[in-house]
């Protein structure tokens, strides 16, 4: 009995191993083809002329299970243009396969969350194409020590880089960030910062003081447009610059649930987390506010992002919205890393699709 057991056992073991060794074998066709499709089919060269925005992080500063730091990514035509940074950014767009192209960063603001992932979005800049120029950093004042920071932090790391792969394929010229600073003129609530290649981005102050300056964007393309607010109260000049626009990609934060965490850090004991949850109430706009200007302001559609709190449950999004569906009854999403929103310049539509799920 015990030598007919044994061989049973052995018997499994292979059977087990060969299903193994099989799986692996499978795995790697698939492999296979993915790599040979993403490197023969890139992302942006395949989008109808327009506008997209592609979301690289739709969280803020909370750890989120399917939200980054804020990054939104436009692409006009075939440029991409990066709004904010933050942690993960490089990754998630990597994962998107949205590098490959040059690309160029606009920073909204200099809290943490928004530039922490600046020095990985730099370097994979630099590796996925024979760039030899630095990444472009667009922002308000201030912007100049950002960039010098992330370029002294990483310069190390640069020169390994080139020293192992050669400068043929990491031009030393390729590395670091450059600063691109612009002044919105005292008296005026906005300043163009680019306007080449039928690509227009104004920047208009937003209020999220004590942070200043802090901004927003507007981009105008063949005739579609899109807003992104940036962190901001509910804002009068958000509204201005967002009226008639396609897309409005607007912050959000629920107050109800962030009282939530504030009630338990309190009964935790913890008064700095619970103070932190009342401060930040103060300056971010609710989804019902943000609904009341793509419904007042006659916005095509509206996409919340920089969500706060994270959403760990999807039933958490009724929650979170609250009445907003009943504000603005036109599409309203909560944003997710991967969504991509598609404005092309022939028609008038709005699509929403995934670059990940």
């Amino acid at each position: 009995m015990k030598r007919v057991f044994t061989g049973l056992l052995v018997v499994l073991v292979l059977l087990a191993a060969g299903a193994w060794a099989v799986r692996g074998r499978i795995a790697l066709r698939i492999m296979e083809r993915r790599l040979a499709a993403a490197m023969a089919n890139p992302v942006i060269p395949s989008l109808p002329d327009g506008l997209h925005v592609a979301i690289c992080g739709a969280g803020g500063p909370f750890p989120d299970h399917d939200r980054g730091g804020p990054c939104t990514a436009v692409i006009a035509g075939k440029r991409m243009f990066i709004v904010d940074t933050g942690e993960a950014a490089g990754r998630t767009l990597g994962r998107m396969g949205l590098f490959g192209t040059d690309s160029v960063v606009l920073l909204t603001h200099f809290h943490s969350d928004h530039i922490d992932g600046l020095g990985n979005v730099a370097l994979q800049r630099w590796g996925a194409g024979n760039l030899t120029t630095p990444l472009r950093l667009y922002g308000p004042p201030g912007v100049e020590r950002v960039a010098a920071g992330f370029t002294e932090a990483y310069a190390l790391d640069a020169g390994y880089r080139t020293a192992h792969h050669g400068p043929v394929v990491m031009p030393p010229s390729g590395a670091g960030v450059q600063a691109r600073p612009f002044a919105i003129p005292e008296g005026q609530d906005s300043v163009v910062v680019l306007d080449e290649d039928g690509v227009k981005i104004t920047a208009f102050r937003v209020n999220h003081g004590p942070i200043d300056p802090a901004v927003g964007y507007r981009f105008d393309y063949r005739g579609r447009s899109v807003v992104i607010s940036g962190d901001t109260a509910s804002s009068p000049v958000v509204a201005k610059y967002a009226r008639g626009v396609d897309l409005l990609v607007h912050e959000a934060l629920s107050t109800p649930l962030v009282n939530l965490i504030r009630q338990a850090a309190l009964a935790a004991g913890n008064t700095k987390r619970a103070q932190i949850m009342l401060d930040i109430q103060n300056y971010h706009t609710s989804p019902s506010a943000a609904a009341a200007i793509a419904r007042d302001d006659k916005v095509g559609a509206l996409l919340l992002n920089h969500i706060v709190p994270p959403l760990p449950l999807r039933a958490l999004e009724g929650p979170f919205l609250g009445d907003a569906r009943k504000v603005f009854t036109g599409p309203l999403w909560i944003a997710r890393d991967g969504d991509l929103v598609s404005l092309p310049a022939s028609d008038r539509t709005i699509t929403r699709t995934s670059l990940l799920r």
